[in-house]
């Protein structure tokens, strides 16, 4: 692949392209291994639009390589009681295998985090699984701290660990 030029931006989901583009992204994140192994499911492609434009306190986030949809960050607005400020959990962090290892999950990050500085929250949040070393690594790179836990839980489930980024205090 040549070079792309790659632009984060806010997705409007009114759009349908930009609508289209996030089902496409998180059935492919949801098919990964890491993800749950299938793609969304017939009631989570027919609701997950309509839901997440009534829902006020969500940020979605498209990565776009010269026309094509190639990652998403949906983001979710908290609140610290601890620091009496809002935060933003990221809840999805897709980009499209053929498209990892690019900087685009680093991208979608930094603009995540701009956001919720410029609004004056206290940190970013997310979850990951224990056993995804690639996403581990790129968190960790970015000063994302791990609480506990680890590894495959009983019955085999899968494990995350709850991280978190804080600005300031």
């Amino acid at each position: 692949m040549s070079a792309a030029t790659i632009r984060i931006q806010s997705a409007d989901l009114h759009r349908r392209a930009d609508a289209a583009a996030l089902l496409s992204l998180l059935d492919a994140y949801a098919a990964d291994p890491m993800g749950d192994g299938r793609g969304l499911s017939a009631e989570a492609r027919a609701c997950l639009i309509p839901v997440l434009r009534g829902m006020s306190g969500a940020l979605v986030l498209l990565a776009d390589a010269d026309g094509q949809a190639v990652g998403a960050a949906v983001c979710f607005v908290g609140f610290s009681t601890f620091r009496a400020r809002g935060l933003f959990n990221v809840h999805d962090l897709a980009v499209l295998p053929e498209w990892r290892n690019r900087g685009i999950g680093q991208r979608l990050l930094a603009q995540v985090e701009a956001v919720a500085r410029a609004r004056g929250y206290c940190k970013v949040t997310l979850e990951v699984r224990a056993d995804n070393e690639s996403a581990l690594g790129l968190y960790r790179k970015l000063g994302y701290g791990a609480g506990t836990g680890a590894g495959t839980g009983a019955g085999g489930a899968a494990q995350y660990l709850f991280m978190e980024k804080r600005f300031g205090d």
